[in-house]
């Protein structure tokens, strides 16, 4: 009998390894398909934000390598009473956003609560109807990555978790051309800690 349940917890050990293994490697090709589409976009002289003397030289992006530990399950709460607003951005323009909801996580014992927003306008359009908008400042601002902050992509999620994938972190247009308007990260969304994963500071040499 003892062989039997030794035998059986090996197997529920192998599967649940296997399974874990799998899930890493699919967050690795997550970044990679992350960062093909973002290099794609930026060669396509009909979508890159580059300058033109910029894209006639421009071969990549330049991105931190894969880090597991930057892909965060948080808490998520939604706050369906809260009120639109226009966000400030870096021009006169001034988009309407709401806040959605409230992602909470935890990262080297310090508690952190990141506001998530939802753009007044792209929620009307059948491709953006889920669509929900990140934008942050970390300890990187300014040193290895743009120094207005960065955004993130989101999904409206199903339950009361929300993945927030930093390796898809992504810089501003703005960062690349003064010429772009783009929303500036709220205070409240300030990361006293480094995010070293997503797009890092541009480059123009590369």
């Amino acid at each position: 009998m003892k062989r039997i349940l030794a035998f059986v917890f090996l197997v529920f050990i192998t599967i649940t390894l296997q399974a874990q293994n799998k899930s890493k490697d699919s967050l690795y090709q997550e970044t990679l398909a992350f960062q093909k589409e973002q290099n794609s976009d930026f060669k396509d002289k009909e979508e890159s934000p580059l300058k033109a003397k910029d894209l006639k030289t421009f071969k990549s992006l330049d991105f931190f390598a894969h880090n597991p530990r930057m892909v965060i399950t948080a808490s998520f709460k939604e706050t369906p009473d809260a009120l639109p607003f226009f966000m400030t951005t870096s021009t006169e323009r001034k988009p309407l956003y709401r806040k959605y909801g409230e992602a909470t996580f935890e990262i080297d014992g310090e508690k952190y609560t990141v506001e998530i927003y939802q753009n007044q306008r792209l929620k009307y359009d059948k491709k953006y109807k889920d669509h929900l908008f990140l934008p942050f400042n970390d300890l990187t601002n300014g040193v290895e990555t743009y120094g207005g902050g960065r955004y993130l992509d989101l999904t409206i999620p199903k339950g009361k978790t929300i993945v927030l994938n930093f390796n898809k972190a992504y810089n501003p247009y703005c960062a690349y051309n003064e010429k772009y308007s783009c929303p500036i990260p709220p205070e409240a969304n300030f990361l006293n800690f480094e995010i070293k994963a997503g797009v890092k500071a541009f480059d123009k040499l590369k």
